[in-house]
């Protein structure tokens, strides 16, 4: 089984998996994070600095690491969402899905086929011809997640509906996003956590959200989630840095 299939099947089983945001488009961070035993990362194309060839590269970084990553895409059209997965992805995570038509579309833009994506046999995803015609057609539904990020109240109160839309894999719910779509400037606002709570209780696909590496886990598990991203490499730099600083400090 691919890594990337090995990877749906373990969300699918709502099995708890530890990721992290990647920032920097670096492969030598794909191979380090790898080593340090995270079960995928997600490339954060939305909000960090990566073309066309800084995902090809950290692609094969992560192939070689044997690492499932999933890239955040910056917008829903079928370039980005066409040519991310012929690099061989394990999927897409879609910010602000607020809609059933709107997870219907993105589940279309991934699979081949009439208003879905152009085919290409010769693609890292269809191991450069690789595969059959038959097996690479087959492909996005058996190696391929699809996670949508629930951002606003409008996407929070769909999130049942979202979830049961046949193709979506996960829901993720992008806290700070929620609170700031609500009125609210903080993170933690008690009305955020109750939001969250319900998303992350819906049935028909697996549910995770973004959490601070200080953060407890437990209730998160407890309300449902099983797909965890904590902190990115930046945050865990800066915090393994101050750590040792501190230590250092006491020291002398």
């Amino acid at each position: 089984m691919s890594i990337n299939a090995s990877f749906k099947a373990r969300l699918a089983a709502r099995e708890p998996l530890l990721g992290a945001f990647v920032k920097t488009p670096q492969p030598i961070l794909i191979e380090i994070m790898g080593r340090a035993g995270f079960d995928f990362l997600v490339i954060d194309a939305e909000h960090g600095p990566f073309g066309r060839e800084a995902i090809d590269t950290l692609m094969i970084a992560g192939r070689a690491a044997g690492l499932p990553l999933i890239v955040r895409v910056p917008a829903r059209g079928a370039e980005w969402i066409g040519f991310v997965l012929d690099m061989g992805a394990a999927g897409i995570m879609v910010p602000h899905v607020n809609s059933v038509a709107e997870a219907e579309a993105l589940v279309r833009a991934m699979r081949y086929g009439p208003a879905g994506r152009g085919f290409a046999g010769t693609t890292r995803a269809a191991d450069y011809a690789g595969r059959g015609l038959a097996a690479h057609l087959a492909s996005p539904e058996a190696e391929i997640s699809l996670i949508c990020q629930i951002e606003e109240p409008e996407g929070a109160a769909r999130a049942a509906a979202i979830a049961a839309v046949d193709g979506v894999d996960a829901l993720f719910v992008g806290r700070a996003d929620l609170a700031v779509s609500s009125g609210l400037n903080d993170f933690f606002a008690p009305e955020v956590l109750e939001e969250t709570r319900k998303v992350l209780a819906v049935p028909g696909a697996a549910t995770g959200l973004y959490c601070a590496p200080t953060e407890d886990l437990a209730p998160f598990a407890e309300a449902g989630a099983s797909l965890f991203v904590v902190g990115s490499e930046h945050t865990l730099i800066a915090q393994g840095g101050a750590a040792l600083r501190a230590r250092f400090d006491a020291l002398v």
